[in-house]
């Protein structure tokens, strides 16, 4: 596995920063993984969550649902992450106009998801914005496909990948993301989260595969390439991460802080 280093791409920069310093290393057959948030922020997919005035519904998901009951009763008797269980305990206020943002564009299968709903990305954003997956993922990753060809002439499967996991139960393939790669069922919200709870996940989910291949071997790539991108030191996987590493308040964190520090956001993982 080779990391692919690069500096913060902005809000409608051209994501081929990632492609020219991933060029020189890739081979034939490479497998390119690449994090689906900094695609996301190229295409310009930021939205401010302050726009977003927080209906009782809102009110009630962050606060009762999300914080008290998955935080305290839910979260622990289904055996969720105990991180997660901490930071449902420690939700802010900002977590109303989120709950708000995610139901209108999302509705309530996304919304009853106590965290990461509907693949909504709080961290590696600045300020109060907050990132949606990248449009149209599978197209998107033909075409990097296709651009890596043209620059380095390597035949090369591009991956784009969320953290957000996929699951399986008996030969159900299923992620609560409102999308995913072919063969994956997606737009489960809520469901998918709890019907995993008594299946088994396979990994952090494919959004787009350039080029066919089997699934299960997309989730071992898939699977590697995250656990490499977790050894980066400057990792920020939870907003509480970008907290702490950039020291500042999450709705003071400005591009030029996430600029100074270096990321990774894909990784070269190749058979041997």
């Amino acid at each position: 596995m080779i990391g692919v280093q690069t500096g913060y791409i902005k809000p409608g920069e051209s994501y081929d920063v990632i492609l020219d310093r991933a060029a020189k290393h890739l081979q034939d057959q490479d497998f390119l993984v690449i994090s689906e948030t900094p695609l996301a922020i190229s295409q310009g997919r930021l939205v401010d969550e302050t726009e977003f005035k927080p209906s009782l519904s809102a009110y009630l998901l962050a606060e009762l649902w999300s914080k008290y009951l998955w935080g305290y009763f839910l979260g622990p008797l289904l055996g969720i992450k105990k991180r997660t269980i901490k930071n449902l305990r420690k939700l802010p206020p900002e977590a109303r106009p989120h709950k708000e943002l995610i139901l209108q564009r999302y509705g309530w299968r996304h919304a009853l998801k106590p965290a990461s709903e509907a693949g909504v990305d709080l961290s590696n954003a600045p300020g109060t914005c907050v990132s949606l997956l990248p449009h149209d993922p599978q197209g998107l990753s033909e075409e990097i496909g296709a651009k890596i060809g043209n620059i380095s002439g390597k035949n090369v499967t591009v991956v784009i990948i969320d953290t957000d996991v996929t699951y399986q139960l008996g030969k159900i393939i299923f992620t609560s993301l409102p999308v995913s790669a072919n063969g994956i069922r997606n737009n489960w919200g809520l469901f998918a989260y709890l019907l995993g709870r008594f299946g088994r996940i396979l990994g952090p989910t494919p959004l787009g595969i350039s080029r066919h291949h089997k699934l299960e071997k997309i989730f071992q790539i898939a699977r590697a390439a995250e656990e490499h991108q977790k050894i980066h030191e400057n990792n920020m996987e939870t907003v509480y991460d970008m907290q702490k590493l950039l020291e500042g308040k999450v709705n003071t964190i400005t591009i030029d802080m996430l600029d100074s520090i270096t990321h990774m956001p894909a990784v070269i993982v190749r058979d041997v």
